[in-house]
């Protein structure tokens, strides 16, 4: 008799305690149910408070310690970001991934650390020489962590220009795949119509893929762009290389 009675007494409580949380979830529009179920970790007595006062103030106390740790994650973040871009200042790329690999993870959603992530790691491809006997794996792999990086920053943000130019360059000058860079630079000059290593990268492209006569426009734009002399005669050589391929 004794343990029927415990019995109806404990469904009697999760009745109880159960009106309590469906009361709340209605008043609060449903925002606590997942807060509702970390509330027995809060309890002073390790179980759900017994009044709705109580269930509120636990809840309130969880939220105060998730907005303290996500304040802190996202300083921590930012310090990891700020030592990469210092290592990667030093060319030290293989220390500077994995730092970026730390702030990604405190906040994936930053395209500047895809990009920053697509920069080194197209060094630390570069800087294998074959010292061990995985060498082009390890090359094709960080190659690969490039492109990816690159794309991941352009699809957080469509008009991050830098990550544009780091991929084109990266598909016309180690990949061997011109014709993959030209839709992203033509992109990034859409957007700032001056940039002139953009311009350079796309004619180099063009002139990979047999576009010479939009190798030579571009080159020309180059120089109606800049006084820079050293530029203008880079473009004016290039010019005549490219003439003497497309009338031989």
């Amino acid at each position: 008799m004794k343990r029927i009675k415990e019995i109806i007494i404990g469904i009697i409580f999760i009745l109880v305690v159960g009106s309590i949380i469906f009361f709340i979830y209605r008043g609060e529009g449903g925002r606590n149910k997942e807060l509702a179920r970390r509330i027995s970790e809060l309890s002073p007595r390790g179980g759900p408070p017994e009044t709705i006062d109580g269930l509120r103030r636990a809840i309130a106390l969880y939220e105060e310690q998730i907005e303290r740790n996500v304040r802190e994650g996202a300083q921590t973040g930012v310090y990891w970001k700020i030592l990469a871009v210092r290592l990667a200042d030093r060319n030290m790329h293989n220390d500077a991934l994995a730092a970026l690999e730390r702030a990604i993870y405190f906040n994936s959603q930053d395209p500047a650390l895809y990009n920053l992530t697509g920069v080194s790691a197209g060094y630390v491809a570069k800087s294998i020489v074959g010292f061990s006997a995985n060498a082009e794996r390890e090359r094709e792999h960080f190659f690969k962590l490039s492109e990816s990086a690159y794309l991941r920053a352009i699809e957080l943000d469509n008009t991050y220009t830098r990550p544009m130019y780091g991929l084109a360059v990266l598909y016309t000058f180690e990949l061997d795949r011109p014709e993959e860079a030209i839709p992203y630079l033509e992109r990034n000059l859409r957007i700032h119509p001056s940039d002139i290593p953009a311009m350079f990268v796309l004619a180099r492209a063009f002139y990979m893929t047999g576009g010479f006569s939009q190798a030579i426009e571009l080159y020309e734009r180059i120089i109606s762009r800049t006084r820079d002399k050293n530029i203008i005669a880079e473009a004016m050589n290039n010019i005549d290389i490219v003439r003497g391929l497309l009338y031989e």
